[in-house]
């Protein structure tokens, strides 16, 4: 689906943070690769960390979520976004999708809050989901959740190197999490970042992340702190890939644009998301997702099963989390967008190593698939 690619530039950057000593967390590298995002980013300061996760959880902890509190977020995401605000003890409170693009209605999201407090419920943050590598609409959010009060937290984990408006992914928000898991644009291993204008949050997320160490000559203590910093090893490797994180985009926007292409002629299928720079807005295009529709009269289920029957990996998109048996009796704002999207959404092979003769043959088993229907 998205292979990690690797080479040469990765083993001598590995080489050289081992022989650097320096084989913990925390070291030159790591200092480095912080920089080098906030440079990709605009964002003034980076924290560099085990997971997105990770960087959703200390941003919610620093934004005040905690038992009692609410935050809202999108519905159609992975687990992980829904599990870090868990992990604070606030309520998720989740807020479905537009149909365009999958990611988070916007006006549904403001929605969402202002009913909650006008309950007398406090908001303490938003979370909309860049989702598949395409960033949500910022301009509408970020001038609602103004108006509202509510802090924004961009979860941009899947959309790094995407734009929206002439800004980056991750520029948006009082801050953003990015994560360079194996299957992402761009990978670390396991890993994520934590980016942000605000000195303060920054700094003390830096502080719990390990293990909210005092300043003295033993290990001093005096709240409950986190193993969340990223290794110097892995920082080594996040910098060799993040040298090529605009051949990577490059590369999977001609994979979509191949498929554009080659399923031009189907009636009812569309492709969620560009591959097209448009006004300073563009898709990294991590992943290719098509939605079958109504019209094409063939479910999610089974392309799936066609495919993978073809030793092709294709995809469900996102389950929705109102949908998921763990979050059953969370509140939700639904309109049944994304509900309709994961019958009809499948996500295609879409890595930087894919060879055009590969794409070919996924969009023969796509073809077929749809033809014999």
């Amino acid at each position: 689906m998205s292979k990690a690619t690797v080479g040469p530039e990765e083993e001598e950057a590995l080489i050289r943070a081992i022989r650097s000593g320096w084989v913990t967390p925390l070291g030159p590298e790591v200092d480095a690769f912080e920089a080098e995002i906030c440079e990709r980013t605009g964002r003034r300061h980076a924290l560099a960390l085990c997971s997105g996760t990770a960087a959703l959880h200390l941003a919610l902890l620093e934004l005040g979520a905690k038992p009692g509190t609410c935050v809202v977020l999108s519905s159609m995401t992975f687990a992980a976004t829904a599990n870090a605000v868990a992990y604070t003890g606030a309520d998720a409170v989740f807020v479905d999708s537009g149909e365009s693009d999958g990611n988070v209605d916007p006006q549904l999201m403001l929605e969402a809050i202002r009913t909650l407090q006008g309950e007398g419920r406090e908001v303490v943050a938003a979370i909309p989901v860049d989702l598949f590598g395409r960033c949500v609409e910022y301009d509408v959010l970020e001038t609602g959740l103004a108006e509202l009060g509510v802090p924004m937290l961009a979860d941009a984990a899947e959309s790094l190197g995407a734009t929206f408006k002439g800004r980056a992914a991750g520029a948006y928000g009082r801050a953003a999490a990015f994560s360079f898991n194996g299957n992402k644009i761009m990978t670390t291993s396991g890993g994520g970042m934590l980016v942000s204008d605000d000195r303060e949050m920054i700094n003390r997320a830096r502080y719990l992340s390990t293990q909210a160490r005092q300043p003295a000559p033993w290990y001093e203590h005096t709240e409950i702190g986190y193993n969340y910093r990223m290794s110097n090893i892995l920082a080594a490797l996040g910098r060799a890939q993040l040298a090529k994180l605009d051949s990577f985009i490059a590369r999977r926007r001609e994979i979509r644009a191949m498929y554009v292409e080659a399923f031009a002629d189907i009636e009812g299928l569309r492709f969620l998301g560009s591959a097209e720079v448009v006004d300073g807005t563009a898709d990294n295009c991590w992943l290719t997702a098509i939605d079958l529709g109504t019209a094409v009269g063939v479910s999610a289920d089974e392309m799936v099963a066609h495919l993978d029957a073809q030793d092709i990996e294709g995809r469900h998109l996102w389950k929705p989390m109102h949908l998921q048996p763990v979050w059953r009796n969370a509140r939700a704002f639904t309109t049944g967008a994304s509900e309709a999207l994961f019958r009809r959404g499948v996500t295609l092979p879409s890595g930087f190593g894919l060879a055009d003769s590969e794409v070919e043959q996924v969009i023969e088993a796509v073809r077929t698939r749809l033809i014999r229907q």
